[in-house]
């Protein structure tokens, strides 16, 4: 026990001189199936034990929230599994058709207890224990073996403090809110010359391919709020999960309007070609307006993920100004399109479409919106918190004005 505490005490300092989450976890991971072998060498009659270091990998989740979440399921699939193989092992053995029933066995038998996602596992630990042995007594060491590194896991995981992945997440936001910005510039130095349509198609095209990024930022961004919950180096995760969550949704509603904004400069381009899709004053215009949303849209992207509030008052000025000068450039550029729908009136559903798209993207960052909308999140994360858990919130509302009222007493 002496070298597993030390071994403890240098995988703790190592994990906190070096912050990378990857890193943290792997040896979070490596701590607890090593720590799980060592102790099934003592409790199990196994030479090598190798199912307790195999259950501490799978319950070790990359946050302490997913493994009280699917912990427990994933200790139910893999302790199925195992009885469901000493059965077999007493029954019939290793063979063929026995392998194809046993498949079949706990495939059912996994719904049947409710392994739910984890059902796949049923099997594939019945597999390894019926592979590996052929008699009772050393299937239920197996059990055994499973129950160590179950509680090796968990334990891994309250006593070493998961990884949090926000920094990740924020990065995957702001590089999403760069490849807007970079789609963004290149549609304005189109709109401001001669584009043809297979070009302005293609604008179309890539950004319809920001829901492929959006989807991967999301699960980012999931992985983060699960590191959150539960989490003790965080005593804000609430605020930072909403914060998160509600900037990205506003770049996903962006992107909406972005490729309606790109599908409206594609049909332009049709009905003007092979003539520039606008005057050359207007042109520049709308480049220069496209340039500025789009340098507004990575402020936002910073605005969110800032972790100080130094960083955060910062880059919430820049966002303002940004936002100002792009709202003078866009009535600029409304009085432009109105003269050019004077002289000409064959498109101006299209020339209103872009002045109407840009000004849902403005909208959408506008401060005074998202600060509605994270009080309106935080009013409702609060309600069914409340909801769910209505004595807890009781206690806390009790604890609290106890709090104050021993703050106000004079001794």
């Amino acid at each position: 026990m002496r070298k597993v505490r030390e071994v403890t005490a240098t995988v703790v300092e190592f994990a906190k001189r070096h912050h990378d989450p990857v890193l943290e976890q792997t040896l979070r991971s490596a701590f607890a199936a090593t720590v799980s072998y060592v102790i099934a060498l003592r409790l199990s009659p196994e030479a090598a034990p190798l199912t307790a270091p195999l259950t501490a990998l799978l319950v070790v989740q990359v946050t302490l929230y997913a493994t009280l979440t699917t912990g427990f399921r994933r200790v139910n699939a893999v302790v199925t599994g195992v009885l469901v193989a000493i059965a077999f092992s007493l029954l019939v053995g290793l063979t063929w058709w026995s392998l194809g029933l046993l498949i079949v066995a706990s495939l059912v038998v996994g719904r049947f207890v409710r392994a739910e996602e984890f059902v796949p596992e049923v099997a594939i630990s019945a597999m390894l224990v019926l592979g590996v042995t052929t008699h009772g007594d050393t299937a239920w060491a197996r059990v055994v073996e499973t129950l160590i590194g179950a509680t090796v896991g968990l334990a891994c995981n309250l006593l070493l403090a998961p990884p949090v992945w926000v920094e990740e997440a924020g990065e995957s936001i702001e590089g999403l809110a760069r490849r807007v910005r970079q789609l963004m510039l290149r549609m304005g130095e189109e709109a401001a010359g001669q584009t043809p349509v297979h070009r302005a198609a293609a604008r179309l095209h890539e950004a319809r391919r920001l829901d492929h990024d959006i989807v991967e930022v999301d699960a980012a961004l999931r992985q983060a709020e699960d590191s959150l919950r539960l989490n003790p180096r965080v005593r804000e995760g609430l605020l930072y999960r909403v914060v998160l969550r509600t900037g990205l949704d506003t770049l996903e509603i962006c992107t909406v309007v972005l490729r309606v904004l790109a599908r409206t400069l594609t049909d332009l381009a049709k009905e003007r070609e092979p003539e520039p899709l606008f005057p050359t004053d207007t042109g520049a215009t709308v480049e220069q307006l496209l340039s500025e949303v789009a340098d507004a849209v990575v402020s936002f992207a910073v605005l969110v993920t800032s972790s100080t509030s130094s960083d955060a008052e910062s880059a919430e000025e820049r966002l303002a100004a940004g936002l100002r000068q792009a709202a003078s450039t866009r009535d600029r550029l409304a009085r432009l399109l109105l003269q050019e729908v004077r002289r000409d009136s064959r498109h101006w559903q299209l020339h209103g479409a872009v002045l109407t798209e840009v000004n849902r993207i403005l909208d959408e960052m506008d401060t005074e919106h998202r600060s509605q909308r994270l009080f309106e999140e935080l009013d409702r994360n609060a309600r069914e918190q409340r909801e769910k858990r209505p004595r807890i919130t009781e206690l806390r509302e009790w604890l609290s004005r106890n709090r104050k009222d021993t703050a106000g007493r004079p001794w």
